[in-house]
């Protein structure tokens, strides 16, 4: 692509594979690095709302997402022993958009090979784990840990919550335990009687403890994330093996679907939830963040993928039409922007999680709780990233 910005991306993820797609899209020179020798991930359910969904569909997946994806609706709340918790006003089913905007959850692997596939043969380099970046002038060179190097007039780290390039621009996040760890697990829906009728997330909540259900890959797997309280230091990974026993022992007494769910299941995974501040800036002159590796929150807003997502159709905004010597200008408008928003979602999924596992309280209360929080929350859901995008570059660059 003559005469564009060369950008490259560390991290092939959710959000550095989408931020390659978008652009791409606005004809910007765009090359990929990840670490991992094969693209593979552990079987995990992700949540595309509606703020992310219509991004994508913007950039051309929307069919695609739509064949791998279960439909997001509301989401039905239970006690521990399956009654329906209700507000005086009727059954506590918030929705997750007023807008009608769709979202849907997906099968993370899914998901990944969509947006994978969708790049042009050669547009990802795997097998490159960087190990140092330079920032010399108006070009950031990059050293591989096989060998290679490569330069760039733009960089954007989107390598996670162990964010190599985080470091290099002089950055640290300190993570803080929630005193929770969740247990993932994929079971087939063939296993659950009850599963064809699982259309919507449900949710049971008891003291300390919640249970997440909800269909992926078309309604063929049902998504468990169960949250428990912990004493101990858990790993902050989605593929720590975790003890189906320890796990049933959770939830002993629960309604019989929690049980089933837990009966079904081959093998579970142990996740650390952890929280982390706000980081101060995501920017220098040639280089930025994006996702995790700049603004990793708790998942009790299911926004971890969302706002990546966000993160990369801003940047491909920004970034279109984008000289050299505005480059600078371009990120710290883009850091202002999306540092303030994902500083709220922080905010929102900390707030969540502390209501989700609230101890000693009513049911009916908590339900009517949720429904104002989501009520409160819809801002999330609603948000247009591009439209956002748009608005502040005519303002700055008139």
């Amino acid at each position: 692509m003559p005469g564009s910005l060369r950008i490259a991306i560390v991290g092939g993820g959710i959000g550095g594979l989408t931020a390659a797609l978008a652009l791409r899209a606005r004809s910007l020179d765009v090359t990929v690095f990840e670490q991992a020798e094969v693209l593979r991930e552990i079987g995990a359910g992700v949540s595309i709302h509606p703020n992310a969904a219509r991004l994508l569909k913007r950039i051309g997946l929307d069919d695609q997402l739509r064949k791998i994806g279960s439909p997001i609706g509301g989401i039905t709340l239970r006690t521990s022993q399956g009654e329906a918790i209700t507000t005086p006003s009727g059954p506590a089913t918030p929705a997750f958009s007023r807008d009608g905007g769709q979202g849907y959850n997906v099968h993370r692997a899914d998901f990944l090979n969509l947006l994978f596939a969708a790049l042009p043969k050669g547009a990802v380099n795997l097998g490159h784990r960087c190990i140092q970046l330079k920032e010399d002038g108006d070009r950031v060179h990059l050293s591989f840990a096989n060998g290679a190097a490569a330069a760039a007039d733009v960089m954007i780290g989107a390598d996670g919550i162990r964010s190599v390039v985080q470091r290099e621009i002089g950055l640290q996040s300190r993570p803080t335990s929630e005193g929770i760890m969740a247990y993932r697990g994929l079971i087939p829906a063939e296993r659950l009687a009850w599963a064809n009728d699982l259309k919507d997330p449900v949710l049971w909540l008891g003291s300390g403890r919640s249970f997440l259900l909800y269909p992926v890959a078309g309604g063929q797997l049902i998504n468990m994330v169960a949250f428990v309280p912990t004493d101990t230091e858990s790993e902050e990974s989605w593929s720590a093996p975790g003890d189906l026993k320890a796990l049933a022992a959770e939830y002993a007494g629960w309604d019989k679907p929690v049980q089933d769910t837990i009966n079904s299941l081959d093998e579970t995974f142990r996740w650390g939830i952890y929280d982390r501040a706000p980081l101060p800036y995501w920017s220098t002159s040639r280089i930025t963040l994006m996702g995790d590796a700049a603004h990793p929150m708790v998942p009790h807003v299911g926004q971890g993928a969302g706002q990546s997502i966000e993160d990369a159709i801003t940047l491909a905004v920004l970034l279109e039409g984008c000289t050299a010597g505005e480059v600078a200008g371009r990120l710290k408008l883009y850091e202002a922007l999306r540092l303030a928003r994902t500083s709220r979602v922080q905010a929102l999924a900390r707030a969540a999680g502390k209501l989700y596992r609230s101890e000693h309280e009513n049911p009916s209360q908590k339900a009517e709780r949720l429904r104002e929080w989501m009520a409160q929350g819809k801002w999330v859901f609603e948000h247009d990233a591009e439209e956002a995008a748009r608005n502040a570059l005519a303002n700055s660059w008139p």
